[in-house]
């Protein structure tokens, strides 16, 4: 990517960083308070489940193969193909910024209950099985986000507006680069996840399951 091209994705945007880190963090709390809004029942369930996936973790049940791999891989790959799909109209704009509040609140929510369900415990499970890729996940999808707002914008700006620019295919062939860097950052992410991931979390399991 040249540097005159990757202006049009970096020069400019620290207001939709801000705006795009902030919608996600506000996810982040929305999914915690949603963790007093379950009831009973539904604690129940999520108890059971949670039961029985540390009990499949602590006995080493989870056996990592490729195919682990590349499920998780295709996982991350997806939110960053479909971010990339919504920047390319005008009318998925709305749904980038809904997918960054989503995003949140499944961060938010997973946090939130394994810290209101164990405590100090629930809280170092989540340091070590949810919060070392997704301090990479996340800038990635905030990029990507930015990146296919920015691009919609400049849809609008063209297409709809009429206002032309000089050089219309940069953009185009910034915002395919750039997503394309994210993917492959991505793909690493999902070897850590896949092979690392499991075995933190097999040195915390046991603090959860009950004596």
């Amino acid at each position: 990517m040249s540097v005159r091209s990757s202006t049009f994705i970096f020069k400019g945007q620290t207001s939709l960083y801000v705006f795009v880190a902030v919608l996600f963090l506000v996810g982040v709390i929305f999914g915690a308070l949603m963790v007093n809004a379950l009831s009973l029942e539904q604690r129940q369930d999520l108890e059971g489940y949670l039961g029985n996936f540390f009990m499949t973790v602590q006995h080493g049940g989870q056996v990592v193969e490729t195919g682990t791999y590349w499920e998780i891989a295709m996982l991350h790959l997806k939110w960053v193909g479909l971010i990339w799909i919504l920047g390319l109209s005008v009318i998925g704009l709305p749904g980038i910024l809904v997918l960054d509040f989503l995003k949140g609140v499944l961060i938010g929510f997973t946090v939130g209950y394994l810290v209101g369900q164990y405590s100090w415990k629930g809280l170092l499970f989540a340091l070590v099985s949810v919060a070392p890729h997704n301090l990479f996940v996340i800038p990635v999808l905030i990029i990507c986000s930015v990146s296919a707002i920015t691009f919609s914008l400049y849809i609008i700006r063209n297409r709809v507006l009429m206002q032309r620019t000089p050089g219309g295919q940069r953009p185009f062939a910034s915002y395919v680069l750039l997503t394309l860097a994210m993917a492959a950052l991505l793909l690493g992410v999902a070897s850590f996840e896949t092979w690392v991931t499991p075995a933190m979390m097999r040195w915390v399991t046991p603090m959860l399951l009950p004596a």
